[in-house]
């Protein structure tokens, strides 16, 4: 039985039904955690990654940077 880091609650799964890389979302806490390894199992945060705006943005004054 697999449970979550963050909060404890206990996965819907089993350890020999998961895959390694797999990606499991906690339905506690929302929390997502990668399968880094089988055997034993664990579990590693999985970090968001943020999308930089390619579009300019206008200054106060009035100019693009």
């Amino acid at each position: 039985m697999l449970y979550c880091p963050e909060c404890e609650t206990s996965f819907d799964i089993e350890d020999d039904e998961v895959d390694e890389g797999e990606v499991i979302t906690c339905t506690e806490c929302g929390s997502d955690f990668e399968v880094t390894t089988l055997n034993p199992v664990e579990l590693k945060p999985v970090e968001e990654e943020y999308e930089e705006d390619d579009e300019e943005e206008e200054t106060e004054d009035g100019d693009y940077s």
